[in-house]
């Protein structure tokens, strides 16, 4: 049986970040028992990793690493290198987890679960009921959220130059990029609220 909540071909579904600082501190409050899912989390939201490139980091690469050290990865879905730098915020998480994983060797990937390495899929799954817990405004959310929060947050909290995010993001114009964080429809709007 067809499965009626698979989009069509060729159709665009988009999911929204997570626009209140709040809502994401709630959800690291409401995670913080949960040392992978807060891992997880942390990391998706402090980086521009997609789900596919997050379930695929190992061990080996996180382990003693310092604040603001780069590591190097290869993205699944470009093929591209992409040299990743880890704040404190990560560190920290990622130290925390690891306690909970004594015995893993460098070559284990990080995000597990009782049936081996998490699916895209479930940490879509994840992500919606972490908003719906965190109360996040309504709206579609899954796995791409965590990476379109990282930009959009780059981008209106911290002033983040478009180009700078582009590059991150491996995107070809200005306008992708903007699209994809949601927010370009928004910024035009204001300047029609600019009064002279």
């Amino acid at each position: 049986m067809k499965n009626p909540n698979h989009p069509k071909k060729g159709s665009n579904i988009k999911v929204e970040p997570i626009r209140d600082i709040t809502v994401i501190q709630r959800i690291k409050r409401q995670l913080a028992d949960h040392p992978r899912n807060l891992c997880l989390f942390t990391i998706g939201i402090n980086t521009a990793f997609r789900a596919s490139d997050l379930l695929r980091i190992q061990i080996g690469h996180v382990r003693n690493l310092q604040p603001r050290q780069s590591v190097e990865f290869k993205e699944k879905k470009t093929g591209n290198h992409r040299r990743v730098t880890f704040n404190d915020t990560c560190i920290t998480v990622i130290n925390d987890y690891l306690k909970t994983r004594p015995d893993a060797r460098d070559e284990d990937y990080l995000f597990v679960g009782l049936r081996g390495v998490l699916t895209v899929q479930y940490v879509n799954r994840l992500v919606k009921q972490w908003c719906l817990d965190g109360k996040a405004a309504k709206g579609n959310y899954g796995s791409h959220t965590l990476r379109k929060t990282w930009g959009y947050h780059q981008r209106v909290t911290f002033d983040s130059d478009i180009p700078q995010l582009m590059e991150a993001f491996g995107h070809s114009s200005q306008k992708q990029t903007l699209s994809y964080l949601g927010i370009q429809a928004e910024e035009i709007e204001a300047l029609y609220l600019n009064e002279l």
